[in-house]
């Protein structure tokens, strides 16, 4: 098995990048979801309610993001590594509250008009540590403003098996992974507790739930019902539908496309 894909999402739940090489870090790749975008109370948004956030692309330089839409190319926010900030806010996702930097207005103004509503853009500082619970947890690790963990990896070929199930295949950006190999089962990933990637290893914590998110056509915006409907006739397991493995960091620096993929 080797790595096939890396993914990273530096806005939470806008269109994601695919890179050759990325860092590793313990609250998951560098620059990923360190950015995410909420509203006039400083709660999340993501696809799952605002499907038009799937039409907005970002673009990593060395100094500096661009976002710009999908279907407007010309239509571009820069956005500096060391762009002014107003201060620190309090943040909310899902059940966790943290402090985030919020971006000056300029580049808010920027994003409310293109999804069509108020929202503000917060970058989450070093000194920000939102912590993983302590059941999956090795030694106190944190996340970044991703969902759960701070890594998540998916096999082709169970993406493979779903496909076979579905009258309209799907591609891999419907789940977001940040890792994915080639090689193996379908779902080799569901019986992993290790797993040794190039020179780095991780720890697999606990299968990814999915919600309506996967229904959402990223080059679109526009919502389905699949793949969902499918996978949850045989990827259902207490209540709720399975789909990838999400990880934490245990060692290592940097991985790489082609990297070994070991389970150990």
């Amino acid at each position: 098995m080797h790595l096939q894909d890396i993914y990273i999402y530096p806005i939470k739940s806008l269109g994601g990048i695919r890179v050759e090489t990325a860092n590793l870090e313990e609250r998951g790749f560098q620059f990923d979801r360190r950015w995410m975008l909420v509203d006039h109370e400083g709660t999340f948004l993501s696809q799952r309610t605002f499907s038009k956030m799937a039409l907005l692309q970002v673009e990593i330089f060395s100094d500096k993001m661009e976002v710009f839409e999908k279907n407007q190319l010309e239509m571009r926010l820069t956005i500096p590594f060391d762009c002014k900030t107003d201060g620190l806010i309090d943040v909310s996702i899902w059940e966790d509250t943290v402090k985030g930097l919020l971006i000056k207005k300029e580049i808010n103004d920027w994003f409310s008009e293109s999804l069509g509503m108020d929202c503000r853009l917060v970058l989450m500082p070093e000194s920000t540590r939102r912590k993983l619970k302590p059941k999956y947890a090795v030694h106190g690790e944190s996340v970044s403003f991703a969902d759960a963990m701070p890594y998540l990896i998916i096999g082709q070929s169970s993406l493979d098996d779903l496909n076979m199930k579905l009258t309209d295949s799907v591609p891999m950006d419907r789940f977001r992974p940040n890792l994915v190999f080639n090689g193996g089962a379908p779902f080799e990933e569901d019986n992993w507790n290790k797993v040794k990637i190039g020179e780095a290893i991780f720890k697999v914590t606990k299968p990814c739930a999915r919600c309506v998110m996967t229904t959402v056509d990223q080059l679109t915006g526009e919502k389905g019902k699949e793949p969902l409907r499918t996978l949850s006739t045989y990827r259902t397991f207490q209540n709720q539908v399975m789909f990838g493995q999400n990880m934490l960091l245990l060692e290592g620096k940097q991985v790489q496309v082609g990297d070994d993929v070991l389970p150990l």
